[in-house]
């Protein structure tokens, strides 16, 4: 068995969970989160934490495990608009907030990953998210200059992994997934299965095994639907 892979997602986050960290979550709304190492995060008592993800959960799933237990102390996310316990926490100041737009969110993982220190973006310029930045003008348009986010712990979710950690994503559970993941030092992914190594075509493999410290098997996550809707 390979030295990255872990029993079970406690086993995964063991020596590497402390309060006060900054994490980089992958997902969007639920779909492509890593909920059995959300859950151990939870389990694991840490507390004083900063999350970077896109959405916060919704109350009793996903980061909004972690939003019931107080261990959140800020976010750093797009949307928060499906967790009632996120807004009441917000608007009683006991929670911090720093709202990003999606694609500036997206790129500042990024760009913590690749090494860019700061970028500057059109996005949010004149509003209340170029408050307190620097802003720049090039070739006659303004520019507000956004810093790349580096986290001391990644957790991902991922369709399928060799056991050098090289990763494939599935369809739109893709989404912050890769950049979260190098936007960590320290990475752990959560797949539904584990191949050996070369039975993943090296055109396939959507993020290296070199970013990839730690791979748990979760081999039937719930995966719920956050708004679900059918036809009467």
């Amino acid at each position: 068995m390979s030295e990255k892979i872990y029993p079970d997602a406690h086993a995964a986050l063991a020596g590497l969970v402390a309060d006060g960290q900054t994490l980089a979550v992958g997902g969007f709304g639920l779909c492509g989160i890593p909920e059995a190492l959300i859950a151990a995060l939870r389990d694991s008592g840490a507390r004083d934490l900063t999350v970077v993800s896109n959405n916060a959960g919704v109350d009793g799933f996903g980061l909004g495990l972690l939003l019931q237990t107080r261990q959140i102390r800020k976010m750093i996310s797009s949307y928060v608009g499906e967790n009632k316990e996120f807004e009441r926490q917000f608007l009683a100041g006991e929670l911090e907030l720093e709202f990003t737009p999606q694609g500036t969110l997206a790129e500042r993982l990024r760009a913590g990953g690749a090494g860019i220190p700061a970028f500057f973006t059109k996005t949010g310029y004149g509003t209340v998210v170029a408050e307190g930045k620097e802003t720049r003008q090039f070739d006659g348009e303004w520019y507000v200059m956004e810093r790349g986010i580096r986290a001391d712990l990644s957790l991902v979710k991922a369709w399928k992994a060799d056991k050098a950690g090289n990763l494939v994503f599935r369809k739109t559970a893709r989404n912050f997934n890769p950049m979260a993941a190098t936007a960590g030092r320290v990475c752990v992914a959560e797949v539904e299965r584990i191949v050996e190594v070369g039975e993943i075509d090296p055109d396939q493999v959507h993020l290296p095994g070199i970013y990839v410290d730690r791979i748990v098997l979760n081999a039937h996550p719930e995966k719920r639907i956050e708004q679900r809707t059918v036809s009467k």
